[in-house]
């Protein structure tokens, strides 16, 4: 299950990717071809937590705020804000000129059709929501909140780069229920997507929107400032062997690799012509998600029992391989190293790893031969690692396991299906979530008690919901700390879900290419160099 160590750790991964002179160039200097993790299968932000689907957003669609390198909200589609003394109710004006690719101008009312859509599935959007009394467009370019209470982080949630982004749609698309995709991706952002060259599998196109009107002040950091698109033409293109995807990039075939596999990424450090280097700064976290609405995890006790046998060394092993510099652990329900990370509840994964106490906790928890099954995207390197690693210890510890092994695309499909076993349900699935997804529990999607308005594992849990209210509500970072304590211990004590440890995922690009910008995988200001 071990992966080969990166030779060098994350020090010598930065050290060899020294500038070198390029030896072979793309194809074209007016397109971009870019290798994901994994097949684009669903298009619409709103629905799905899946990254792939987030990185195609954030090229489409643009958002009311960004956040700088420093997790500032910064203003991108607004020309700024006024808020009343009370702090109750704030006027956001948008910029001029603003417009979708449909060549529609982008107005006050999409905006709000658009936000209350996200509200309604997003976490942080459901909080800001909670203190709107009303939200409004009082003219075409003016979008006013009315709040209940004060709201402070209210650029912060526009501005949320991640899963379930805040996107601005036209507001035709915005009446579409938010648990139903719209029928079309038509955004307001630097690229346009190309709908009739897509090639599901295998192919998606995106071309530069010309009558996209970047900010005109601030220098880019993260997802703020201009965002300016130098390509006429992006192609995604899927390529599910790992050697094949090397190759290409060798070549020049590709221009961008997303995740390279570990082990492959030695060889590719040694390619003059090749530059590797770690992007998402917060790292990946392993998940393993339980459905909660099933027997047997619909039972809090078996899920806290299944916590108590994870080894989380052995799952980074299966993924990164035992190289310390890129991996790290034990992680709780928090990023390491962020605001909100502690010790809380960490027992029940710390302590020593004992199948047989195990098993015995497990049956004792009630756990009584259910069929539990487990899906695994097999075209995801990692995630295909941890459900490995998942469905060895399952076995081990006699559970009654049935293993759907596929493409992540068809994974994304089949867990928002709510139905039982015998009509495609699901028990368990394996994903990463990236650190900033965890930073705190405005962010954090899988530690919610609110059933069946979560994302799938739909975990029902009053004192989550709040322990959250409250930290929302915490008058200064000491009382949110102390929250965020009370929540990971509650999260582990029910099981909410399993931490399957951290680590940091490189990427690998063409050295002729200029511009990267760190946090995410982003398109905008992306060049071709001399």
């Amino acid at each position: 299950m071990k992966r080969r160590t990166l030779l060098g750790g994350a020090g010598a991964l930065i050290a060899g990717a020294v500038a070198r002179p390029a030896l072979v160039r793309a194809a074209s200097a007016t397109t971009l071809r870019f290798v994901p993790y994994a097949d684009l299968a669903l298009l619409d932000p709103i629905i799905t937590t899946n990254y792939v689907t987030r990185t195609h957003a954030l090229m489409v669609f643009d958002t009311l705020y960004s956040l700088d390198a420093s997790y500032r909200a910064q203003p991108q589609m607004v020309a700024g804000h006024t808020v009343s003394e009370d702090g109750l109710t704030w006027r956001l004006t948008l910029r001029e000129g603003l417009r979708f690719h449909d060549g529609t101008p982008v107005l006050a009312r999409d905006v709000v059709a658009s936000l209350k859509r996200w509200s309604v599935r997003d976490s942080y959007g459901g909080a800001l929501f909670a203190a709107v009394d009303e939200l409004s467009a009082p003219s075409d370019a003016v979008v006013q909140f009315r709040l209940k209470r004060p709201f402070p982080l209210l650029p912060d949630a526009l501005a949320k780069p991640t899963s379930y982004l805040p996107a601005i749609m036209p507001e035709r698309l915005s009446a579409t229920p938010a648990t139903q995709a719209v029928t079309e991706v038509i955004g307001s952002g630097p690229y346009r997507y190309v709908a009739a060259e897509r090639v599901p599998g295998s192919l998606n196109v995106y071309r530069r929107f010309e009558d996209y009107r970047p900010r005109s002040d601030g220098s880019p950091s993260f997802t703020a400032g201009p965002r300016i698109a130098h390509f006429d033409r992006v192609e995604w293109r899927t390529i599910p062997d790992g050697a094949t995807a090397a190759g290409a990039l060798r070549s020049g075939e590709v221009d961008w690799w997303e995740q390279p596999l570990v082990d492959l990424v030695p060889d590719l450090m040694r390619k003059r012509d090749v530059r590797v280097e770690l992007l998402e700064t917060a790292g990946l976290i392993g998940q393993i998600r339980l459905n909660h609405t099933l027997p047997p995890f619909d039972n809090p006790a078996i899920s806290h029992a299944l916590l108590s046998a994870v080894d989380q060394t052995e799952m980074m092993d299966a993924v990164a391989g035992s190289d310390p510099a890129i991996r790290r652990g034990p992680v709780g329900v928090f990023t390491p190293g962020g605001p909100m990370a502690s010790q809380a509840g960490m027992e029940v994964l710390t302590g020593p790893r004992d199948l047989a106490a195990a098993r015995r906790a497990l049956e004792s928890a009630g756990y009584n031969g259910e069929r539990v099954v487990l899906l695994s995207g097999t075209d995801v390197p990692r995630i295909n690692a941890i459900c490995e690693v998942m469905a060895d210890l399952c076995r081990k510890l006699g559970m009654n396991l049935d293993v759907v092994a596929t493409d992540w695309g068809t994974v994304n499909q089949r867990i928002l299906n709510s139905k039982p076993l015998d009509q495609g349900g699901w028990s368990m699935f394996g994903i990463f979530s990236g650190g900033l997804d965890q930073l705190s529990p405005a962010y954090h999607l899988v530690i919610r008690g609110n059933g069946r308005a979560g994302v799938p594992s739909w975990l029902t849990d009053a004192p989550l919901e709040q322990l959250r209210d409250q930290w929302f509500a915490a008058p200064d970072l000491a009382s949110q700390k102390a929250l965020a304590e009370r929540i990971q211990a509650r999260a582990l004590a029910v099981g909410a879900y399993v931490p399957c440890g951290q680590y940091f995922q490189p990427t690998a690009y063409r050295r002729d290419l200029a511009g990267m910008l760190t946090g995410l995988p982003l398109f905008w200001n992306l060049r071709r160099s001399a």
